[in-house]
């Protein structure tokens, strides 16, 4: 089974994900599965479930309202985000194992650039090291079909972290890739890594690079 990825560059949040709306309201049964790897612009994502008071200081930060499960969360430069549009159904899968396998996938990347000690919760969806969040999870379901993805902080500015209670948990500690690893390895590497891993836990067997049919961007990292 082969999956499509797209490297979407540094990208404001809205755009990214009223496209992938489109995608999953306009894919059919024949529809390629895809990977968007993306970067975006310092903003807040208020999950479905979302309570205000878990927003404790945008100030300059934009706060979005959106279609994913979860709480709230922060997207900012220096973070890999990866959106995951995949028919759950055509893979034989359910949103559970879908989830597991991103823990998974995150767990294994993080071992192999030199994190062994990463973990997922099962009563909080993420992947941790020492009771702190390093990659964040929010999908969304919808015919079966999933959007939204997943998270993964790698050399970025945490601050804006303490301006909301990270997916509605007050004082969650919230860490990133630099902090645990005596020379930090590029981007590019990590982003590779990544990928590989959730093909393999996802289990497709190749990918097939497309470009990004959007507005144009700088490269990713």
């Amino acid at each position: 089974m082969e999956i499509v990825v797209r490297k979407l560059g540094r990208q404001p949040y809205e755009p990214i994900w009223q496209a992938m709306k489109a995608f999953t309201d306009q894919r059919d049964e024949n529809t390629p599965d895809e990977l968007w790897f993306v970067e975006h612009d310092p903003v807040f994502t208020q999950g479905q479930a979302g309570k205000a008071e878990h927003v404790l200081a945008p100030d300059d930060i934009p706060v979005v309202q959106v279609d994913r499960g979860g709480q709230v969360t922060y997207h900012g430069p220096g973070q890999l985000v990866v959106y995951l549009l995949i028919d759950v159904r055509r893979a034989g899968s359910g949103p559970r194992k879908v989830v597991s396998a991103i823990e998974s996938a995150i767990v294994k990347t993080l071992d192999q650039l030199g994190v062994d000690s990463a973990y997922a919760r099962p009563d909080a969806p993420g992947v941790y090291i020492d009771d702190a969040k390093i990659a964040a999870l929010g999908l969304r379901f919808r015919k079966m079909r999933s959007y939204h993805g997943l998270s993964f902080n790698l050399d970025m500015d945490l601050e804006p972290f303490l301006r909301i209670n990270p997916c509605g948990y007050a004082g969650m500690a919230v860490t990133q890739l630099k902090d645990h690893v005596s020379v930090m390895p590029k981007h590019s590497e990590a982003e590779e890594r990544l990928l590989q891993c959730l093909l393999d836990e996802l289990g497709y067997q190749s990918a097939r690079f497309e470009a990004w049919q959007g507005e144009p961007s700088a490269a990713l990292f």
